[in-house]
């Protein structure tokens, strides 16, 4: 039966240290700045994220604004971009924020929850510097600073065993889709990291040689040849644990194709998207990196309802108190 290695007053104390001292070391990775955040955004600008395109915005109407509708926000992708150009930041520069979001439509299990806590972070790149040796770089940063965190927890609470490696398998989704043509797209991410360890997985988002994307992927933010996901092996669950979704962003050519391939052209109507064609937002990078996925890993936790506190349907509780779970 599974125990954990904290009690409940711990874990709150290593949730807190874990958020400190990541955020540190993400800023001696990139000189990033912390800037504050909306937690809703008009409705109607293109500004939200739609994630995979499917999941609903949770929505109200603001009577101080005449009624208008605003929505509670699922990413900062398109936002942070914005901000950079608004802030006058210059190649190099970049900033990060404390995202909280609202996925009414995410699958409840031991790593998803309706509630999202995230770093959201973004930097301004050069023409040059939209090349999938740059964003390895970025990448092997993020490890580094996820694995310091680690080494600086485990000092502190020594009853933390966890090892992570620092070297990152980089793979494509279509290599791992030939090395495991009769595996889902999940399973593929689980037999990567069980042999590696840490993996990140390129070029999410475009379709495959099955006529697929490895998994569904916005069209308007991260280009998809340059982006991927940050994946841990997790052996508490015995499986994957995505950290960090993150990518190059797309540029004007980019844009066009990915919006023409999704069926998506009408976006070009939002200020953003015109933005984005005319040149006048800056060349970015950037992703967000999961608070409570990192603290569930880092502390070894078997659910995220752990290291935050959520709402379950009546069975999965009855499960976690008969498996020795403790949610909060």
């Amino acid at each position: 039966m599974y125990t954990s290695k904290l009690s409940v007053r711990d874990t709150e104390k290593a949730i807190k240290f874990v958020k400190d001292t990541f955020q540190r070391n993400l800023v001696k990775c990139f000189g990033l700045q912390r800037v504050s955040a909306p937690l809703f955004v008009l409705s109607g600008t293109g500004i939200n994220d739609d994630l995979t395109g499917v999941e609903r915005p949770v929505t109200f109407d603001v009577p101080g604004l005449g009624g208008a509708n605003v929505e509670v926000v699922q990413s900062l992708a398109k936002w942070k971009r914005v901000a950079l150009k608004r802030y006058g930041y210059r190649d190099g520069e970049g900033l990060y924020t404390d995202m909280n979001a609202i996925r009414r439509d995410d699958i409840l299990d031991a790593q998803h929850s309706v509630y999202v806590d995230q770093w959201d972070w973004e930097m301004v790149i050069s023409k040059g510097h939209r090349t999938a040796n740059f964003l390895k770089m970025v990448v092997s940063r993020i490890v580094g600073a996820v694995v310091d965190t680690l080494e600086e927890t485990k000092r502190y609470f020594p009853n933390i065993t966890l090892s992570l490696s620092r070297d990152v398998k980089f793979v494509t989704a279509q290599e791992a889709l030939d090395r495991y043509p009769d595996l889902s797209a999940h399973d593929r991410e689980r037999a990567l990291c069980k042999e590696y360890g840490t993996v990140f997985l390129m070029g999410i988002g475009g379709a495959l040689s099955d006529g697929k994307p490895h998994e569904g992927r916005a069209p308007d933010y991260d280009d998809w040849t340059l982006n991927g996901d940050i994946l841990f092996y997790d052996a508490v669950i015995d499986d994957s644990v995505e950290i960090s979704s993150m990518g190059v962003r797309v540029d004007a050519d980019s844009l066009l194709r990915q919006l023409e391939i999704a069926g998506a052209t009408d976006r070009l109507k939002y200020d953003y998207h015109k933005q984005v064609l005319a040149g006048e937002l800056p060349l970015s990078i950037g992703g967000g990196i999961g608070q409570s996925r990192l603290c569930m890993l880092l502390l070894e936790k078997a659910h995220i309802g752990e290291v935050q506190v959520g709402i379950w349907p009546d069975e999965m509780r009855a499960e976690c108190e008969k498996k020795g779970v403790k949610l909060l």
